[in-house]
């Protein structure tokens, strides 16, 4: 996809993985793009925010959508009470700032609001579309507020229920180290469904949701089941490292802390982007062994 029905995008959130892949690609394509940054501006496409609860609506007036990338990273251990607070502060107040704002014009932008696929915690009975329940855990009651406070903006609200991103710099950041060190081995049972989304496919789906102007959750995933076992596997493959060394559920609460290893390592969710498919996106890589190779260099 190259060029777009797209005038302008706003993007908060520019600075993270996903948000600065997104500025890239929309600009690539042609698009006015202005970021949202919580410095002092250093380029006239940026403008400051987050200085004050509110947001002038008219920085938003006239855009085509606005993009709302923020959250602190859920990767970070342990997640202290502090750090918990800082995952819901990093989200919900932005997001809450920026749908006020919408909220205000005459002719709102579409919010494509981030969101994860925590939402629905563990639902091992079979796969899991967008109109799942909601399910119960730390990150499960997060991704509940975080989209209650989107919906604030209006009817016109998108929110990516994103799996974890197979890139350096997402997913697989904890997982390259301990797999060349010879430390992988199963999670758990290791059986368990891990939803995943290649870095390029992430990118070009939030594209897709602008382009055809989507509304309602979305499963940003890949396409194929995979479990816990597949994608370490698949990554010691790729780095010619052994997966051997099991690591019991037991033993990831105690050293992980309970919510981390329950809603990151043991979950078990097959999620289905059925909201993408149904519109016709295409995956550049809807198979694990692939999106690895496309960002992990081969040893």
């Amino acid at each position: 996809m190259t060029a777009s029905s797209l005038t302008r995008v706003i993007v908060a959130g520019s600075s993270g993985l996903l948000g600065q892949g997104v500025v890239d690609d929309l600009r690539a394509a042609g698009v006015e793009v202005t970021r949202l940054v919580r410095r002092a501006p250093s380029a006239a496409d940026e403008t400051r925010w987050l200085d004050a609860p509110h947001l002038d609506p008219a920085v938003l007036r006239g855009a085509d959508a606005v993009v709302n990338l923020c959250g602190a990273s859920v990767g970070r251990i342990p997640w202290t009470p502090a750090y918990r607070r800082r995952l819901h502060s990093s989200r919900l107040t932005p997001t809450r700032v920026l749908a006020r704002a919408i909220s205000q014009l005459d002719d709102p932008p579409l919010l494509v609001s981030a969101s994860a696929a925590g939402w629905y915690g563990s639902s091992p009975d079979g796969p899991v579309t967008e109109d799942a329940p909601h399910g119960s855990g730390f990150l499960a009651d997060l991704c509940g507020a975080w989209e209650q406070a989107a919906h604030d903006a209006g009817p016109r609200v998108a929110l990516l229920r994103t799996a974890p991103v197979v890139h350096p710099d997402g997913v697989l950041r904890p997982l390259i180290p301990l797999t060349r060190a010879g430390l992988a081995g199963p999670l758990g049972s290791g059986r368990q469904v891990w939803a995943w989304i290649s870095f390029e496919d992430a990118i070009a789906a939030i594209r897709h949701v602008l382009e055809h102007r989507l509304t309602g959750p979305v499963n940003l995933a890949a396409p194929v089941a995979t479990t816990a076992n597949d994608f370490g596997r698949a990554l010691a493959r790729r780095l010619r490292r052994p997966f051997a060394l099991p690591a019991p559920a037991w033993a990831l609460r105690a050293a992980l802390g309970r919510d981390f290893a329950d809603d990151m390592l043991l979950v078990d969710a097959d999620i289905v982007p059925r909201a993408l498919q149904s519109t016709g996106f295409s995956f550049a890589h809807p198979a694990l062994e692939d999106a690895i190779a496309a960002v992990v260099p081969e040893r």
